[in-house]
């Protein structure tokens, strides 16, 4: 045991997709561009909502929130991703793979929980505007986001503990493009059943449940909708909130395929894509879905830019 630790200590191998050499040229290219739109467009919203004073609401707090969590997310596996396929060395060590292992889970765990939140803001401006005001106070609100990222890393050190405490006999070879727990799981030569068990139920408990949760939200949601006869607010909460249903959508839909599917033959490559997605892709599509068509990111551009003249 004391050789396969030290063997296993040295790091790991992330075959990531050396399997096809000829697609990691464009690789790189595609995800440095979209690496470079996630650090701008989320930079963008953080800066934005903290410089303009009419985007101080719980709304773009959450936003704010949101954007720093993707920055950090793909901060934490994609710089390492470039630099394996830009070189021929696809190695990360012992320490590094704990470390990326333990923020991918703390980050994707506490954006499952954000998102309940940002649909439970939606819910009270919509379904409770006379009292939206007091129920989305900014005490409560930063209460929320609080309780959004304590869940995330405090659940990721139980996870992260248990990954790590399985004997990986002198196995390094990673199939993947970032450590994260089912493939380490693969290095194991040892019963991993109760890891399995506590991986279903880590989905079930911050995947399945925080999906139901948004869903009865944006349900609530509909049947107020139904009875507006406003037609300026109807389109006002269709944008906001067509834009959290579409980022919601793109986060979840790629999670349960990896987590809550049965393993087959293809099912580690396709494993690979998609969480190529959700990792890469989502992130740089989030600042675009909530500004592109939205007035208060215009008119606040317009404001600091001094290109709104008082009538």
């Amino acid at each position: 045991m004391v050789e396969n630790f030290n063997e296993s200590w040295e790091g790991f191998i992330l075959l990531g997709f050396s399997k096809w050499p000829h697609l990691e040229v464009a690789l790189f290219v595609v995800i440095l561009i979209f690496y470079l739109m996630t650090l701008t467009g989320n930079l963008f919203i953080i800066i934005l909502s903290y410089l303009d004073s009419h985007l101080h609401t719980p709304m773009y707090f959450f936003l704010s929130n949101l954007s720093a969590l993707d920055l950090c997310y793909t901060t934490s596996s994609v710089p390492q991703l470039l630099s394996n396929l830009w070189g021929p060395e696809k190695t990360i060590s012992y320490v590094g793979c704990m470390l990326q292992l333990y923020f991918a889970l703390a980050l994707g765990t506490t954006e499952c929980v954000l998102l309940v939140v940002m649909s439970f803001d939606r819910y009270a401006a919509v379904c409770k505007p006379l009292h939206y005001s007091v129920l989305m106070n900014p005490h409560f609100c930063h209460l929320l986001a609080a309780a959004s990222w304590v869940s995330g890393f405090t659940t990721s050190v139980l996870h992260s503990s248990f990954t790590f405490w399985v004997p990986l006999c002198g196995h390094r070879k990673v199939d993947h493009f970032f450590c994260e727990v089912p493939a380490l799981l693969r290095l194991s030569c040892v019963d991993i059943h109760a890891n399995e068990l506590t991986l279903m139920v880590m989905s079930a408990i911050f995947v399945v449940i925080p999906l139901i949760l948004i869903l009865s939200s944006y349900g609530a949601i509909i049947r107020t909708v139904l009875r507006m006869q406003s037609t300026a607010r109807l389109q006002k909460v269709f944008g906001t909130c067509g834009a959290h249903l579409t980022v919601v959508s793109l986060f979840f839909i790629p999670i349960m395929c990896i987590y809550l599917q049965p393993p087959t033959e293809n099912s580690q490559d396709q494993a690979k894509f998609i969480a190529l997605f959700y990792t890469v892709v989502t992130p740089s599509l989030n600042p675009l879905i909530y500004t592109l068509r939205n007035k208060d990111v215009r008119g606040a551009v317009r404001r600091l830019t001094g290109c709104e003249r008082e009538q």
